[in-house]
């Protein structure tokens, strides 16, 4: 529990620091990089200073459940949120890692509050009017960018289990998309959807002759 509280403080530590020289900063993170259907997410967050958001870590270490917990919180604290997408048309076309800044970029862009300053998670920056920094593992040091990282997180799987409803056979609500046994099974029965990434799964038609 001691450590629990100690990267907790960390988060909000960190974004005290990044305010010093940039008193109005966005954390913006993707979702769905690595999924083999669905669009990729990504969001950005403007935490105002001194707030506290307890539970908040990087989504990928919450449960479902605390994320669908965290995210109504992060929004009505935020001093701005914004979500926004790019589709898999656009990943087709772009490729996967230009499709994620396309979409981090439209999510700075729809902030209601202009920020100085944007802290990307991982390495790569989106192109954006104002400076911008990156962040490897982010979304586990700054608490604007797990903001941002759980409010991405719950959109994608929110679209995901919209598909789940529009093509039930392929079970997009329990496995969000990304490639299981039970997905890739239900590929081979029923062939792609136009949610499915085709360029993702090229080595598996080739594994399989097909």
């Amino acid at each position: 529990m001691a450590r629990a509280l100690t990267v907790y403080q960390e988060l909000f530590d960190f974004d005290t620091e990044v305010r010093t020289h940039f008193p109005v900063f966005c954390g913006v993170d993707e979702a769905g990089r690595g999924p083999l259907a669905g669009d990729v997410y990504a969001a950005a967050v403007i935490l105002p200073p001194d707030i506290t958001i307890p539970g908040l870590n990087d989504s990928k270490k919450l449960s479902e459940a605390r994320r669908e917990a965290l995210a109504p919180v992060i929004r009505e604290q935020a001093l701005a949120w914004s979500i926004a997408h790019a589709t898999v048309e656009e990943i087709e076309r772009l490729n996967i890692l230009q499709a994620a800044l396309l979409a981090m970029h439209r999510a700075v862009e729809g902030l209601e509050i202009q920020p100085e300053f944007a802290l990307a998670d991982g390495n790569q920056p989106p192109v954006l009017p104002m400076p911008v920094g990156t962040l490897i593992h982010g979304d586990a040091k700054s608490a604007s960018i797990a903001a941002a990282s759980v409010l991405a997180k719950t959109a994608r799987d929110a679209a995901l289990r919209e598909l789940d409803e529009q093509y039930p056979q392929y079970g997009f609500a329990a496995h969000k998309g990304y490639g299981t046994k039970a997905h890739y099974e239900a590929i081979a029965k029923y062939g792609l959807c136009p949610a499915h990434r085709p360029s993702f799964l090229k080595k598996y038609y080739e594994r399989n002759g097909k």
